[in-house]
């Protein structure tokens, strides 16, 4: 059940997460200038194309910010002679119907992948299941040949075009001028000073306090999530904590850690089959127990958000 707050304020760490962990490198039109020495020119991209990431009806404005930051990557790579292919991955995983906030829906999901843990391992050919294989192809880079293709200097113009992130001796982490730098800016505004950031995130640390506690105060949540864990605990699952905040997660992260320290990937079959087995029904006992708990929990979440895992 995680609610993380947009936190485009911060946009030094959350714009570069976006960018150099969800988005991968890419593309360009063909039609714009290369850099004046033939030794820096990148050879075009036979998968390049012209247009820009649609942003998905309805995201919000984190989602939406990413995509415009990656539109805009592209285009300013464009306009330097290199291939950018504008992509996003790992948006949207939250829409994974497995927390509990649609109750038929999450029923479906859980009675077929559990939480999702053994299932990559289960339905490797299903890109749906996060982990597995069909899914992890969908994340490679769209330009890896590409960039493959690049001799050392190309590569090198390529890289400071892009523009990296770089840590100062303060431990304060800046961006190098270049095309992600300003992809940033684009979507989430000029980069803001320390002083200024330090005040927003108090200000949001502060704001998440607040909603914690009037969650974990709510005396309506506070017996729904006692019932909640009664429930666990006649159906053999441990309990190790009823506040109304942590209570929906606690079972999935128990049964998170389960799984082998090096992945589910290269599990025998037959033993991740029998393991799915148990987490399906260790997960729908879960979304039962808790039914009452999410019914009245989610509404009031929305009331009181508040960033990270709310577990």
């Amino acid at each position: 059940m995680a609610h993380i707050r947009n936190a485009g304020a911060f946009w030094p760490v959350a714009a570069v997460a976006g960018v150099l962990v969800l988005a991968g490198c890419s593309q360009g039109d063909g039609g714009s200038a290369a850099p004046a020495d033939s030794g820096d020119r990148a050879p075009s991209s036979k998968a390049a194309t012209n247009g820009e990431l649609a942003v998905p009806e309805g995201a919000d404005e984190g989602t939406r910010q990413i995509y415009v930051s990656q539109n805009a990557t592209a285009a300013c790579m464009r306009k330097k002679g290199f291939t950018y292919t504008p992509h996003v991955s790992g948006v949207g995983g939250a829409d994974i119907p497995v927390d509990g906030q649609d109750y038929e829906l999450a029923k479906k999901y859980r009675a077929k992948y559990g939480f999702g843990f053994f299932a990559a391992a289960v339905y490797p050919d299903d890109p749906t299941v996060p982990g597995s294989k069909a899914h992890e192809a969908q994340e490679t880079n769209p330009d890896e040949a590409y960039l493959n293709a690049l001799s050392p200097a190309q590569r090198k113009a390529y890289d400071k075009a892009m523009g990296t992130a770089k840590q100062l001796a303060s431990g304060k982490k800046v961006m190098l001028p270049g095309c992600v730098k300003e992809g940033i800016e684009k979507a989430y505004g000029p980069e803001k000073s320390q002083a200024q950031l330090d005040r927003e995130r108090a200000e949001h640390e502060e704001r998440d306090r607040a909603a914690k506690q009037a969650l974990n105060g709510d005396p309506e949540l506070i017996s729904l999530a006692q019932r909640f864990a009664s429930c666990l605990r006649d159906e053999g699952i441990a309990v190790t904590t009823t506040q109304p905040t942590a209570i929906g997660d606690m079972v999935k992260f128990a049964t998170a850690t389960l799984t082998p320290g090096d992945g589910v990937q290269n599990m025998d079959r037959d033993d991740a089959r029998a393991k799915l087995t148990q987490e399906i029904g260790i997960a729908r006992k879960d979304l039962e127990c808790g039914k009452k708990f999410r019914a009245e929990y989610f509404p009031k979440l929305a009331e009181h958000p508040f960033s990270g895992m709310t577990g």
